[in-house]
């Protein structure tokens, strides 16, 4: 293994304090893609508003991908790759929120505590959100130090090293050498922004099997649906104890429910027909971009409206059932803290994805027990059934051939509604 370089601050400690997991902070970002679509959608003209969105530049980085468009209303051509981190630093956090960002032990340093890599895919479109565990064992290659220069490869440590040792860039080339794939957009968001932007989008439905009482997160709620949003959003993506088999996979699990919830919803009437939550949405992210420090940073090439609603007009007529949530494929060390990437099972994956296949799942819904499939979600974006008296069309598509996934990989898709289980 290559020594760590000192001046890019100490590693995650990563079997002391596993129950860090704001991943609505890297949901928040997905949906201000969404949202800029809605606001066009309900009226609102885009070019509006385009002076405001600039600030959005104003603190992104640069990962190499290509330059801005000029400004055009229409689905961006080609698929699109979107690696979306949540980072856990305590710049510009509230202490009485976060207790540990007081102790100057733990305070300083920032880590990728959430990576997901969304894939749209070419004509005919699907969505893949891969979930990566932070504790996966992963080489980290040599990146760029910010002045100039580069740090050293390192061939074994934790993902959310990536980011406290080279920052997004760093995440980035990271995931694309363990997956192949080229990322072209990237963004991150601190705890800050999983508070304001879950206010803003009116918060998310959830369900637990049985009551859930976890004095980690300081999450408790009784067996049923809730709606959450603000802090209790963030615990519920945090937690860990309580679910399960209590490991960070089947938190993993717990996080897609969450996500699959928030698609519905960003899809919904609810949302997208309504200009005041969608302009509240978009202003709150704004926002966080001039923060001091910034709360919200995204890469260059995505830092743009146009860029924004180019992605979700991709996006936005995706079927529930080709929107596929899907995690990384791994093992357990033998001492059970850390996870080892099981590749030849992923390739799988990243080989479909390639061919612009449509997936199959076949493994179970969660790894670690986290979530049960409860139910069916009503689609409002499919065709209703035709009437028998209707005439067989002549141009209808073929249907495609989906690839049935090993059962290594664990996932569900948009169009199952899944319920937390509590641990017993």
């Amino acid at each position: 293994m290559a020594e760590h370089n000192p001046e890019s601050g100490p590693l995650a400690r990563h079997a002391v304090r596993r129950e860090r997991h704001p991943l609505l902070r890297v949901l928040s970002i997905l949906g201000v893609v969404v949202a800029v679509l809605g606001v066009s959608a309900a009226g609102v003209a885009a070019y509006a508003v385009w002076d405001t969105f600039s600030a959005l530049g104003e603190n992104s980085v640069d990962i190499g991908g290509e330059e801005a468009l000029p400004p055009s209303i229409g689905e961006i051509e080609g698929g699109v790759n979107l690696l979306l981190v949540g980072s856990d630093s305590c710049e510009g956090q509230d202490v009485a929120l976060f207790p540990r960002c007081a102790d100057p032990d733990d305070a300083p340093g920032e880590r990728n505590d959430v990576t997901m890599l969304v894939h749209i895919s070419d004509e005919p479109r699907h969505i893949t959100v891969v979930s990566f565990p932070r504790d996966m064992l992963v080489p980290i290659p040599s990146c760029p130090d910010g002045q100039g220069g580069s740090y050293s490869a390192m061939s074994s440590q934790p993902l959310n090293a990536s980011y406290q040792y080279g920052g997004l860039t760093c995440t980035v080339m990271t995931i694309e050498e363990l997956t192949g794939e080229q990322i072209q957009f990237a963004g991150a968001i601190r705890w800050t922004g999983v508070i304001d932007m879950s206010d803003a989008v009116g918060g998310v439905d959830v369900c637990v099997s049985g009551d859930i009482n976890d004095p980690h997160t300081g999450l408790s709620l009784t067996a049923g649906t809730h709606t959450l949003q603000g802090v209790e959003a963030l615990q519920f993506l945090r937690i860990r104890h309580g679910i399960g088999d209590g490991s960070d996979l089947g938190r993993i699990s717990n996080q897609q429910q969450f996500m699959s919830s928030l698609v519905r919803k960003l899809k919904s009437d609810a949302v997208l027909s309504n200009p005041g939550v969608l302009f509240t949405f978009a202003t709150t992210a704004i926002g966080l971009t001039r923060s001091d420090p910034p709360q919200l940073v995204l890469s260059s090439e995505l830092a743009n409206p146009t860029r924004m609603v180019q992605i979700a007009m991709a996006a936005k007529d995706v079927p529930f059932e080709d929107i596929v949530f899907v995690q990384y494929p791994t093992e357990y060390t033998s001492d059970y803290i850390n996870v080892l990437p099981l590749r030849d099972v992923a390739d799988q994956l990243f080989a479909a994805l390639a061919a612009n296949q449509p997936i199959q799942l076949t493994g179970e819904a969660s790894q670690g027990s986290g979530v049960e499939v409860t139910g069916e979600a009503t689609d409002p974006a499919a065709s209703p059934a035709p009437s028998d008296s209707a005439a067989p069309s002549d141009s209808a598509a073929p249907s495609e051939t989906r690839v049935a996934l090993p059962s290594e990989i664990a996932g569900t898709t948009a169009a199952q509604v899944t319920c937390t289980v509590a641990e017993q």
